[in-house]
């Protein structure tokens, strides 16, 4: 079979490439599934640089979300069990972690829906409990994570506040529904909010950046308001005051998903059956901007890892297409 492998730490364009390899071969408790499309995270780009949690041996093929198929044809969405990642004919995972594939999704927009979505509504209702006619601050409104956030935000009828960078990206939260949108590039970010929040702040703040965007939300948040922190893709790890967050009487929550999948795994399927409904709906549809072959897998991770993307981008197999 045809899989990317990194050999050694880098660039995704530089370290990752297309090989023929045996099909990998299932464990204790796993399956093998013909991929049928891989969604790129940013954690795949880390994956290659080395500088994500989890450091599989090398070589590994990176991918951490898929629409596969089993051996009995059923479509499933799964987290594939590294070293034998996504971007690959073939991917081994966790036979207990499987989830059924929404109908209403093609393979590409169903690869998409597990970590984003599942993050966002974890994030969002589990951690900030976020209410119908309250203000909800995405940062990054644009890329996979955060445009997910938007539809999540939208679907429990809060009111939302997109801060993306550029024209391009203003343009595709717009049409994701943010109700106002905020180009950091061309606008104040905080005057901006305050402006649209009459001077009050978000209730929820949803931040997958860091850095600069983690200063912004302790300057806009609420009285009561809750800052989410999903990730940091600016590569700056914030250090909070928490003086301040006494002070002005906010929460700041983290939020890591993986944990619940080995702490609390009823809540993830209780999560896809709620994703399934709205996507059945259609409250939610996961904005896949682009859809490439195998063969384009380590260009298109480099452009995640870039920050050049909107949504999401699908490696999608030829006999899927």
């Amino acid at each position: 079979m045809q899989a990317w492998q990194v050999h050694e730490n880098g660039e995704p364009s530089e370290v990752m490439r297309l090989a023929e390899v045996e099909p990998p071969t299932p464990g204790d408790g796993q399956v093998r599934l013909r991929v049928r499309a891989a969604n790129i995270n940013f954690p795949d780009a880390l994956l290659c640089r080395g500088q994500y949690q989890v450091r599989p041996p090398l070589p590994f093929t990176p991918g951490v979300e898929i629409c596969g198929e089993t051996e009995d044809g059923r479509r499933v969405i799964a987290n594939p069990a590294l070293p034998y990642g996504g971007f690959a004919e073939y991917a081994l995972a966790d036979a207990r972690a499987l989830l059924p594939a929404p109908e209403a999704l093609d393979d590409a927009e169903a690869a998409a829906l597990h970590i984003g979505y599942q993050t966002g509504w974890f994030g969002l209702h589990r951690r900030a409990h976020l209410e119908a006619g309250e203000t909800l601050l995405v940062h990054a409104a644009a890329g996979g994570v955060g445009s997910a956030a938007v539809q999540l935000g939208k679907a429990a009828g809060a009111k939302v506040i997109g801060v993306v960078g550029g024209a391009d990206k203003a343009a595709v939260a717009r049409e994701l529904g943010c109700d106002v949108v905020v180009d950091r590039r061309s606008e104040d970010v905080i005057t901006a909010v305050k402006e649209a929040t009459g001077g009050r702040g978000a209730d929820v703040i949803y931040d997958p950046v860091g850095g600069e965007a983690y200063a912004q939300s302790a300057k806009l948040v609420a009285f009561e308001g809750r800052i989410v922190v999903v990730g940091f893709a600016s590569g700056t790890i914030p250090s909070p005051a928490l003086n301040h967050a006494l002070v002005k009487n906010y929460s700041i929550l983290g939020l890591h998903w993986g944990l619940y999948n080995t702490k609390n795994p009823k809540l993830v399927q209780r999560c896809h059956e709620e994703l399934t409904e709205l996507a059945a709906r259609g409250a939610i549809k996961p904005l896949v901007s682009e859809r490439v072959p195998l063969g384009q897998a380590a260009v298109a991770v480099q452009k995640v890892a870039d920050g050049r993307s909107t949504g999401r981008i699908a490696v999608v197999m030829e006999e899927a297409a």
